[in-house]
């Protein structure tokens, strides 16, 4: 069930379909301060966070940070309590990639900080915005240890080692800037998670207000003109063209498909492009950098068009295969233009205005070089690509595709579907549940965490209520976190909770059999995972066939509270 997931590069948070459930604020409410024109630190951090729109967070409270839980509701910020903080992180992840606003988290201090640390080091690997408050040890607390409640080493040298940064504030005023600081690197090249601490006798101590301080508007960062034009030449003069989107690309999605219509160009994308363009579309080879089929086509064009991707190993599963032709990168990270097989043509700049700017650069020209060089039948060609890219495992994958299937017909073409680093995932979800630009499949690639199906549909859901909203896990992955089932079942939002049972974690056993090892601590006593949903206040079933599938997962998403629905796993032979 777990093991070495395929990853991606960014998921670069951009907005999703359909916009929040909720519009931003436009200024920070009045909130009650404390006397007038001074606040407590606990105010500041929520004033500044209304400030920049928030509406809602997700946290635990604790002994450390009540002064921020204190101001929450007055500021209008709607709070959710997962059960655990690395379920917090883990839903505003989702949250942001699902509605385009950064997603917050709010700890205590110590075991409750480094608890959400892996769910901030999964949003780093995917690019996502996601801003995380704590308190921390007193402002003049010594560096030799005291035995104070929480006490940690260095908490910020901690998550540094996770987020983009971690700002510790030395008075009340310098939170508002360090607020600002989170947003506008939120707004300005590549978004990733930000940590603030605030130490504790600040979150109480009260201080003269300073002025407020706000991110300034970004207006996307523009290409170099010249480089657009070289680049146009080249995909005009190409015969055999290649799209490669990866998560930076969702913002121009538009684009991304007319570029490829304009060109005759196919498309592959990383499983966090997934959907960008409609995974049916007669051009889409879907999620399949990891088919050797698909890698060998791709090494042979002779100008590929990389957008916002870092072409790694954990996109193809595997070393990336040799490019013999020219590479065009576009990136809002100039770092990109040269990590793993440099760009010809480096495009730094914001993926939906340097697409256009492409497009502006082609309109009205024809692809010089389609010619007789050219494959015959275009159409063909991707069928055929998909064949072979699925004859390569289909004796692996027919254990999860009817399912995938009767699920794609109960699902709305908007639905989202939260992912675990799963079997049925990466290989059954990924490339054997198409997915639109209307919908969205999360997954968490890169860091490759485990447990972040459902604490990621609570975020989803609460970003986007009237959108159904599905996890999808296996039985061992969902066990990282499967007391969050009591947070589902206290929001009372329908949730469907899809769950492949194959006894533990199938993917490390298969990688110790191919060792020729014994498997060792692979094998988990079965759970009755219906019988846990129900008892933390949801529902659930058990069903073996696709159609007893698709009916349950109809009924779960009309029904309050979460429905877990287990499908025994079939290895295959």
């Amino acid at each position: 069930m777990t093991g070495h997931p395929p990853a991606d590069r960014p998921a670069a948070a951009a907005a999703g379909p359909r916009p929040p459930a909720r519009p931003p604020a436009t200024a920070a409410p009045a909130g009650p301060p404390h006397s007038a024109g001074s606040r407590t630190g606990g105010e500041a951090v929520v004033r500044a966070l209304a400030a920049h729109g928030v509406t809602d967070a997700f946290g635990i409270p604790g002994t450390h940070n009540l002064e921020i839980y204190r101001h929450l509701q007055p500021y209008g910020i709607r709070h959710v309590t997962p059960r655990h903080e690395q379920g917090a992180g883990y839903a505003a992840d989702a949250y942001a990639r699902v509605s385009g606003r950064p997603g917050v988290a709010i700890t205590t201090t110590g075991p409750a900080l480094l608890n959400i640390a892996a769910a901030v080091g999964q949003a780093y690997s995917d690019s996502v915005p996601m801003l995380v408050v704590s308190p921390g040890m007193p402002l003049r607390h010594p560096r030799q240890s005291t035995g104070l409640l929480h006490e940690a080493h260095s908490q910020t040298e901690a998550l540094r080692g996770v987020a983009a940064f971690s700002h510790r504030v030395s008075s009340v005023d310098e939170i508002g800037a360090a607020v600002a600081r989170a947003f506008t690197l939120f707004r300005t090249g590549r978004p990733r998670p930000v940590h603030i601490e605030v130490p504790l006798d600040l979150l109480e101590a009260v201080e003269p207000a300073g002025p407020e301080r706000l991110a300034p508007p970004a207006a996307p960062s523009e290409p170099d003109p010249a480089g657009v034009r070289a680049a146009a030449d080249a995909l005009l003069g190409a015969r055999r063209p290649a799209l490669v989107l990866g998560g930076g690309a969702r913002a121009a999605a538009a684009q991304c498909r007319a570029l490829a219509g304009a060109l005759g160009a196919p498309v592959v994308t990383t499983a966090n492009g997934k959907g960008i363009v409609d995974e049916r579309h007669p051009l889409s080879l879907g999620v399949s950098l990891h088919s050797p089929a698909v890698q060998k086509w791709l090494a042979d064009r002779d100008v590929v068009l990389a957008v916002g991707t870092e072409l790694a190993e954990s996109d193809v599963w595997g070393p990336l295969p040799v490019l013999t032709g020219m590479l065009i990168r576009v990136d809002v990270d100039p770092a990109q233009m040269y990590t793993g097989r440099p760009a010809d043509f480096p495009l730094v700049g914001d993926a939906r205005a340097t697409l256009g700017a492409l497009l502006t650069a082609c309109r009205g020209r024809a692809r010089a070089g389609a010619g007789a060089d050219d494959e015959p039948d275009l159409g063909a060609l991707v069928t055929d690509l998909r064949t072979t890219r699925d004859d390569e495992t289909r004796a692996r994958d027919a254990r999860w595709v009817p399912h995938l299937r009767a699920m794609r017909r109960v699902l709305a073409e908007d639905a989202v579907v939260t992912s675990d680093s799963a079997q049925c995932c990466y290989y059954g979800a990924l490339p054997h549940l198409p997915v639109g630009p209307e919908g969205r499949y999360l997954h968490p690639t890169g860091f490759g965490t485990l447990g972040y199906a459902l604490p990621a549909a609570i975020g989803a859901k609460t970003a986007c209520p009237e959108r159904q909203v599905v996890a999808l896990s296996g039985d061992g992955g969902l066990q990282f976190s499967v007391q969050e089932l009591a947070t589902a079942a206290q929001a009372g939002l329908p949730l469907p909770v899809v769950v492949f049972d194959n006894g533990g974690y199938g993917e490390i056993r298969e990688e110790m059999a191919a060792r020729g090892d014994a498997p060792t601590a692979v094998d988990l006593p079965a759970v009755d995972l219906p019988g846990l949903a129900r008892a933390y206040g949801g529902h659930g079933t058990a069903v073996r066939t696709p159609a007893e599938l698709a009916a349950a997962l109809a009924e779960a998403l009309v029904t309050p509270g979460p429905t877990v629905v287990t499908v025994p796993e079939e290895s295959p032979r």
